[in-house]
């Protein structure tokens, strides 16, 4: 003798087993949506965007990656090839660490990588190239907002923009090493905070070559930070040659009655070959101090004030020396 449910009881598990039936017949989502991972890879051989993102199904660009990443994650690049740009909108490592040149190719006006991390956001990047190829224009990488930036062993080359603009509109730590920044349209690299920004910055180890406009310019112009505020920027072991106009460019607000000044600090390195080696605009300058450095082959030494340590290599420039204005620092 078979066993039977309640008439009303039997009426309702039959209920429930249709609709399971029409659900899945639709093809309606029954399972719970994947978690975002904390670290996430890409693969140009084998990723696609429709995959999780883990070490089995990577994804196949820095964007897919990105929006399946957990703030404060990292994303891990498997093999050589093109991730296509992206937007960082959060704390995150973009990392190759050796398996080849993980690229992003910049055309049509476009802006290669774009950080808008907010006041708290730590963004590292390693090993990424940022190739320029024309067609109308481009930048290689723009950082608006972001706590903190490293940049290392990164190539920025050939956009018919600036290479790298550094424009940061909250307080912000920047370090940029091991890093060539070369062939570019606009500057090489553009440090110009705005609003409220303040940025120190580090540049270890650059290579700022052949850029049309300045190799590396520090201007606090557009900042309204207040006043006497004072930006740090620390240039070590680094080459900057060859570019259009200056070397380096440093300028603060045009009133000097309210100005957000930059002091520049260029140590161990070589400025050769430009239009000015060191340019600190006389109209807006800033305080540059100029340590163990050969400054040679340029059209003109320098404009504007610069403090000497009396260690510096200077020669062979077109005006012959570096004028009645680079004084020693008080002592």
């Amino acid at each position: 003798m078979s066993l039977r449910l309640p008439i009303g009881r039997e009426f309702a598990m039959a209920k429930i087993a249709t609709l399971l039936s029409i659900g899945f017949g639709l093809g309606l989502a029954v399972a719970p949506a994947q978690a975002q991972l904390s670290r996430t890879f890409v693969s140009a051989a084998s990723g696609s965007d429709a995959n999780n993102c883990d070490r089995l199904t990577p994804c196949r660009t820095f964007q897919g990656a990105h929006d399946k990443t957990n703030d404060q994650g990292e994303i891990i690049v498997l093999d050589p090839g093109g991730y296509g740009g992206v937007t960082i909108t959060k704390s995150i490592s973009i990392v190759d660490d050796g398996v080849g040149e993980a690229s992003v190719l910049v055309s049509g006006g476009a802006t290669g990588i774009i950080i808008d991390s907010g006041a708290a956001g730590y963004v590292n990047l390693r090993g990424i190239t940022i190739q320029g190829i024309g067609f109308g224009g481009g930048t290689g990488l723009r950082f608006n907002s972001g706590f903190a930036l490293t940049l290392t062993n990164c190539v920025v080359r050939n956009h018919t923009g600036t290479g790298i603009e550094l424009f940061p509109t909250v307080t912000t730590e920047i370090a940029i090493s091991n890093t060539l920044v070369a062939d570019n349209g606009g500057d090489g690299i553009a440090l110009m905070p705005s609003g409220l920004g303040v940025a120190n910055a580090l540049f270890n180890r650059i290579e700022v070559y052949n850029n049309s406009h300045r190799g590396v310019a520090v201007d606090t112009a557009a900042s309204t930070a207040p006043a006497n505020t004072i930006f740090y920027t620390h240039v070590t072991e680094s080459v900057v040659h060859n570019n259009l106009q200056a070397g380096f460019y440093i300028a603060t607000s045009a009133s000097l009655f309210n100005a957000v000044s930059p002091i520049v600090m260029i140590d161990r390195s070589v400025v050769a070959n430009n239009a000015f080696g060191i340019n600190n605009d006389p109209a807006r300058s800033g305080a540059v101090h100029v340590s163990q450095t050969t400054v040679t082959g340029n059209t003109k030494t320098r404009q504007g004030f610069l403090v000497s340590y009396g260690d510096n290599y200077i020669a062979g420039n077109g005006d012959g020396g570096p004028g009645g204005d680079f004084i020693p620092p008080k002592k």
